[in-house]
């Protein structure tokens, strides 16, 4: 049987006006959104560093304490965080406090996961001092967060040291004496209250060694951070918090020592703690 000329032409129309259409709805298809990186990074700018309630910028030009509150830190690093829940990463800091030291570097790694209305996080971390390792520490940590819309977000950590330095107050090196089994128990709580603000709250309880409360004036202590955070977009934030710590009595550094023996008064030292109340503001910006 012939096909007749009509049905050719018709035929021909169709399939014309058919890809027009399927290049037309190609065209206004939205496109696919990229996936996320596993990698994220960040940089800060703080005005003081304090970990676990205490200054960091410790030692001044003439060997003391420095006594004033802006002691300006750089920091930053990156995270790698794969689908299945495990992670690693690294954060660095400009820091002075140990001789012949002037960074710190932490390294860790862990896994995520949810278990029932509780994310948990479990891994371990370890601080390096490079040019005196006699700070070097390596903790394992647990965490669980509890969120609501509604209530906020409660984070309970628990780290506890494995290594037998701890942040030069125990060196099995120099001093044999042992940091293993100083634990540090913190709880800390955030709300949004604004859609760029967010309140934060924290309070951390350090129990140390009992080799180093022992052998040393260093008593366990309560930190504690209040503060807020303003997220201007694009990665971009702003923190302000109060941050310190008690049992200063215990944690005292000298910051001057004048001799006035010459005249008969004596030598007069002066000191100050690194537990001191200080405002924080950190700029933060993560890609």
């Amino acid at each position: 049987m012939k096909i007749r000329p009509a049905t050719i032409k018709m035929a021909t129309i169709a399939l014309c006006l058919a890809a027009a259409a399927g290049a037309a709805s190609a065209q206004t298809a939205p496109a696919a959104a990229p996936e996320a990186s596993p990698i994220t990074a960040n940089i800060s700018l703080t005005t003081n560093y304090k970990f676990r309630g205490q200054d960091q910028d410790a030692i001044g030009n003439n060997g003391y304490y420095k006594t004033k509150a802006l002691k300006p830190a750089i920091q930053g690093g990156f995270d790698y965080a794969h689908e299945s829940g495990f992670y690693v990463g690294n954060w660095n800091s400009s820091v002075n406090w140990l001789s012949g030291n002037s960074i710190e570097s932490d390294i860790y790694g862990g896994y995520k996961f949810k278990a029932g209305p509780f994310d948990l996080d479990f891994g371990a971390l370890t601080y390096i001092y490079p040019g005196n390792r006699n700070g070097n520490t390596t903790e394992l940590y647990g965490a669980a967060t509890w969120s609501d819309d509604a209530i906020g977000s409660f984070t309970v950590k628990y780290s506890s040291t494995v290594s037998k330095d701890y942040f030069g107050f125990a060196s099995n090196r120099t001093t044999g004496w042992k940091g293993r089994g100083t634990g540090y128990l913190n709880v800390s709580y955030s709300k949004a209250v604004l859609p760029n603000l967010t309140l934060k709250a924290a309070v951390g309880y350090t129990h140390l060694s009992s080799d180093i409360r022992r052998n040393t004036p260093y008593k366990s202590y309560v930190d504690y951070n209040v503060g807020a955070t303003y997220d201007f977009g694009g990665g971009l934030s702003l923190t302000g918090a109060i941050v310190g710590a008690n049992k200063k009595d215990a944690y005292q550094a000298t910051t001057a020592v004048y001799d006035y023996s010459a005249i008969g008064l004596g030598t007069f030292t002066y000191s100050e703690s690194p537990n001191k109340a200080r405002f924080i503001a950190t700029l933060t910006k993560t890609f």
